[in-house]
């Protein structure tokens, strides 16, 4: 999957808009401000949360880490150029981290949001 192929797939998800911050990281955010995916985050990696009880396998696997500055909140990062997930898991994943930001927000922003 490309670095353009990505930057779809999370701007299809509900409410999902992109923005550009601390040069050029490509910010995918939902409901105003809430990031659930990073492009070119650190130079030309993809970061996004993943569930709390999967984090430790999924940094295990290889080219998989903590992602920087984010891996409290459980967010994992790779190479966005050799990805080592199949399109099908990142996808599903990539959806996962935007129903995980989405579950934390206030139940009255919520509707329409929710998959």
């Amino acid at each position: 999957m490309t670095t353009d192929q990505i930057a779809a797939l999370c701007l299809a998800l509900p409410g999902a808009r992109e923005d550009l911050k601390w040069g050029s990281n490509r910010v995918f955010s939902v409901a105003g401000n809430k990031m659930f995916a990073i492009l070119h985050f650190i130079g030309e990696n993809l970061a996004f949360k993943v569930d709390s009880d999967l984090f430790l396998g999924y940094v295990d696997r290889p080219g998989i880490r903590p992602a920087p500055y984010l891996a409290r909140a459980h967010w994992i990062s790779m190479s966005a150029q050799r990805l080592p997930l199949s399109d099908d898991e990142l996808r599903q994943l990539l959806t996962r981290s935007h129903q995980l930001v989405v579950r934390r927000l206030p139940k009255r922003l919520q509707p329409g949001l929710l998959l």
